[in-house]
């Protein structure tokens, strides 16, 4: 990992952020109290074919860590100012989990910045969409890689792949996300709520979705598939949360088709 540029919010908070590849843009945004090493796995996959932009949170990485409330609106804004900071007019957008309920308001209220829309393992909210089953809720509030891992990926890729959970902690280590920001992470995602501006999205979109997810269940594919102008869904079977982890070739060549099916309007 590169060390960061920053961009500044409107509230001031610097937003950390990194770019590698050429080619269209795409920005990358990580999931809840996730930073931009998430993606390091697969980041290379989009890179090289597009000027691929990953950033941390505010609260996470190396980004400021306000104390202020959260949400995946004030989110979507701060991932506006990384695209100014980069210099990038327009982007393809792919957002995962928490990530994809704030790429849904970049497409809403940020339309003519966005390409292509790819929403990954996400919901349209509590409100409208299917509930992940309560045991799970402490799970994800806790933050802590082992309790997780067994929701994120495979038994079996986890016992082949001890050392993705070993990378994953040491990360969680290098930037630990203090507790409080953990707690506006999880209350911003919880409260988020796109449902009623969902059929007012242009931009051309894919959903994607392990169909054994139970952090977000995969019913929510559909209901964003249903609830978005001429989506698209593919389920990826058997994927749990972290399907672009364990399920990485189908997931990287499926959003990489269909990017390419919508290129950026010159």
């Amino acid at each position: 990992m590169l060390r960061a540029m920053f961009a500044v919010a409107g509230d001031g908070a610097r937003i950390g952020y990194e770019v590698l590849g050429a080619g269209p843009p795409l920005l990358l945004i990580a999931g809840q109290a996730s930073d931009r090493t998430l993606w390091d796995e697969v980041r290379d996959d989009f890179a090289a074919h597009h000027q691929v932009i990953v950033f941390d949170h505010r609260g996470t990485g190396e980004s400021d860590k306000p104390t202020t409330p959260y949400s995946t609106r004030g989110f979507a804004r701060d991932a506006i100012a990384v695209l100014d900071a980069a210099g990038v007019a327009r982007a393809h957008v792919y957002g995962i989990s928490m990530g994809g309920r704030i790429a849904q308001w970049l497409a809403i209220e940020h339309a003519p910045r966005l390409g292509a829309l790819v929403l990954g393992c996400t919901t349209p909210g509590n409100a409208h969409g299917v509930r992940r089953p309560p045991a799970v809720d402490p799970e994800l509030a806790s933050g802590d890689p082992v309790r997780l891992w067994p929701f994120l990926v495979a038994p079996d890729w986890a016992r082949a792949h001890p050392e993705r959970l070993a990378a994953h902690e040491a990360a969680l280590r290098r930037h630990p996300v203090p507790p409080h920001a953990r707690r506006l992470h999880f209350q911003a995602s919880e409260a988020h709520d796109a449902w009623e501006r969902l059929p007012s999205i242009t931009a051309p979109t894919l959903v994607i979705h392990g169909s054994a997810d139970q952090i977000n269940v995969a019913a929510n594919a559909a209901l964003l598939a249903a609830r978005i102008p001429g989506a698209a869904l593919h389920l990826i079977d058997g994927a749990r949360h972290a399907y672009f982890w364990d399920h990485r070739i189908e997931a990287s060549r499926v959003v990489l088709e269909f990017l390419r099916l919508h290129p950026l309007a010159r």
